[in-house]
């Protein structure tokens, strides 16, 4: 990376920054993630959080682990509804390779060498008894033992030594006042210390976590769109992850973030670049749709530059943008990104107006979000009097097409609009009644 690009970066993930300084996150880690290949880099970005001034709680996972010690003991892995069935022996190989998982973790976060991203990190790892677990007991008939689940958080516990400056270690495993141990699922363990703690984020970190829709990266998801994958999922590892995401934002968490390890820095993009890499979960997923002001030029300048320059829109100076920024509507992601925008012009017939500069972030595409804007822009210039809105394009006549609009001739655009029209572009006309 050059010296410019490196500015440019710092100064793109500074805000981000600043935002998470002082917040609580709570970081599930999937076994699968310790086995991975990047699981050193994931570790390392964890304790980059950590270092940042964020306030993190880790809570790892072991089944893969578990699953392989309890095939070396020549023992039967039961499971129903995607929980384990667990008796003593069972037990047994779980506290085996919970306890080698979490002292692999507190060996890489013990990691000071010179050359390592570790290095003067001075990290702190703390555990305990924070859990209270209570057994699953009996369900459809079938007893499933030593399977727990959570009863209650210490939460002040874990509080004080977050405020001290250590990084919280927790495994799956909770303990009953009569000092029985029990198997706990990881992801729920975390949505729970999330919700205890009334976290900024829970983030859920495992080999393949996104949500995909027809091969797609799905980027945000609300409550009732998780709620209904829940309903028609077969998978229990995605049943699992969704059903904790869902709990935590139900019960006070922001945001959740699916977070997949095996891009390396996954983690940091997601939670310090605008489009991320993974899956967002939200209490309050629907966009805002407002007018624009002078603190969004600049992101609008970064939205529509590259449709400039393949001539999609016509070129707008920052100056111009400034001067008629009052024209614009915006649809804005509930984390504060720019997702789209669109303009709505008056002319010297005050019931015409013309819809020009509309814009959908291409991360969002296929989303709605061109229709959503659209339809509160006619609201718009409804209630300004406006009974006709035209508008010239040069690539996308099929989508206003779809609108309501139809084709029309350079004649029937307004004098004024009809004497700066731009030959060499050759823009297509279409009008529709409102």
């Amino acid at each position: 990376m050059s010296k410019t690009g490196y500015v440019e970066f710092f100064r793109q993930t500074s805000p981000y920054i600043h935002a998470h300084r002082g917040k609580t996150f709570v970081v599930a880690l999937g076994g699968d993630a310790v086995l991975h290949a990047n699981f050193h880099s994931t570790l390392y970005d964890i304790a980059l959080l950590q270092s940042l001034g964020i306030r993190v709680v880790l809570v790892h996972g072991a089944r893969p682990q578990t699953d392989k010690r309890i095939a070396l003991s020549d023992l039967k892995a039961d499971f129903n509804n995607g929980l384990r069935i667990t008796d003593g022996d069972a037990m047994l190989c779980i506290k085996e390779a919970v306890g080698a998982t979490r002292l692999q973790i507190e060996a890489e976060l013990s990691m000071g060498l010179p050359n390592s991203p570790m290095h003067g990190a001075g990290i702190r790892v703390i555990g305990g008894n924070f859990i209270t677990a209570k057994p699953v007991g009996v369900r459809d008939g079938i007893d499933f033992q030593r399977t727990g689940e959570v009863r209650r958080i210490d939460a002040r516990a874990i509080q004080d030594q977050l405020v001290n400056g250590a990084l919280v270690l927790m495994s799956p495993v909770g303990f009953s006042p009569t000092g029985e141990s029990f198997n706990l699922n990881y992801q729920d363990v975390a949505a729970q210390v999330a919700i205890a703690l009334d976290a900024e984020k829970l983030i859920l970190i495992s080999e393949s976590p996104e949500v995909l829709d027809d091969g797609h990266l799905v980027r945000a998801l609300s409550l009732p769109t998780v709620n209904a994958l829940l309903a028609k999922s077969t998978d229990s590892d995605e049943q699992q992850r969704l059903s904790a995401a869902y709990q935590a934002c139900r019960n006070g968490v922001d945001r959740v973030h699916l977070v997949g390890c095996v891009e390396d820095g996954g983690l940091l993009t997601e939670l310090f670049t605008r489009d991320g890499s993974g899956t967002l979960v939200m209490k309050d997923h629907s966009e805002v749709i407002r007018a624009a002001t002078i603190e969004d030029v600049a992101g609008i300048i970064k939205l529509i530059g590259p449709l400039e320059d393949q001539q999609v829109l016509v070129k707008r100076s920052r100056e111009l943008l400034e001067n008629e920024i009052s024209r614009f509507m915006l649809v804005v992601h509930p984390e504060g990104d720019l997702l789209g925008c669109a303009a709505l012009y008056p002319t010297a017939d005050s019931s015409v107006g013309e819809l020009a500069c509309v814009a959908t972030h291409p991360e969002f595409h296929g989303q709605g979000i061109a229709s959503r804007l659209f339809d509160a822009v006619v609201q718009d210039a409804k209630q300004n009097g406006i009974k006709q809105l035209f508008v010239l394009t040069t690539q996308t006549a099929h989508w206003f097409l779809e609108k309501g609009f139809v084709e029309a001739e350079l004649s029937e655009l307004p004098a004024q609009k009809q004497s700066l029209y731009n030959y060499q572009r050759n823009s297509r006309i279409f009008s529709r009644i409102l």
